[in-house]
């Protein structure tokens, strides 16, 4: 029983969250042959504030890019 937790910061869509657990579902039947009522998909937003990339927190880092 596959289970698969995906980590993204938040501002995902409903829609985009779809296609996401839809896409590692048929991935997983595709190259271990796993059956799709058998997988489970978790997906927790982080918030940016919450999420360190770079060496500086997500939120900080987006501000300068912004700026660039």
């Amino acid at each position: 029983m596959p289970y698969v937790n995906v980590q993204i910061t938040k501002g995902a869509t409903r829609q985009q969250k779809a296609e996401i657990v839809k896409d590692i579902t048929d991935s997983l039947v595709r190259v271990l042959g796993k059956k799709p009522e058998h997988t489970h998909i978790v997906i927790q937003e982080i918030a940016d504030e919450d999420w360190g990339y770079s060496g500086m927190l997500t939120d900080d880092w987006k501000a300068v890019q912004s700026k660039k």
